[in-house]
């Protein structure tokens, strides 16, 4: 890798970091911002759930002696969807954690 081309990776990592910085600047706490925590936690779960559908698919696809499977994908695919749902069950955990501490302030 050339000198010009580590120096343009390093632009586009600076610029796409001072767009994250621009668009978590100022956030408001209103009620759009409750929908946005909602929609993304909903797509994320749905997410984990496409990926967990995506590595039953390709168990039950290798598993019926399809050659074009590969055992690694398979095995990639498996591991990635119990990572993404161990990440999520304890993420609940910590929500449910805080939620408790919540309410269990005095007044």
């Amino acid at each position: 890798m050339s000198i010009g081309q580590i120096s343009q990776v390093l632009d586009q990592i600076r610029a796409l970091h001072g767009r994250s910085l621009n668009a978590t600047a100022a956030p408001s706490m209103t009620a759009p911002q409750a929908a946005d925590f909602a929609s993304m936690l909903k797509s994320s779960v749905d997410h984990i759930a496409t990926m967990d559908s995506k590595a039953t698919a390709l168990a039950d696809s290798y598993e019926a002696g399809d050659k074009s499977v590969d055992l690694t994908k398979v095995m990639l695919e498996v591991q990635k969807a119990s990572l993404a749902f161990h990440a999520m069950t304890e993420v609940r955990n910590k929500l449910v954690d805080a939620y408790q501490q919540v309410m269990n302030m005095s007044v």
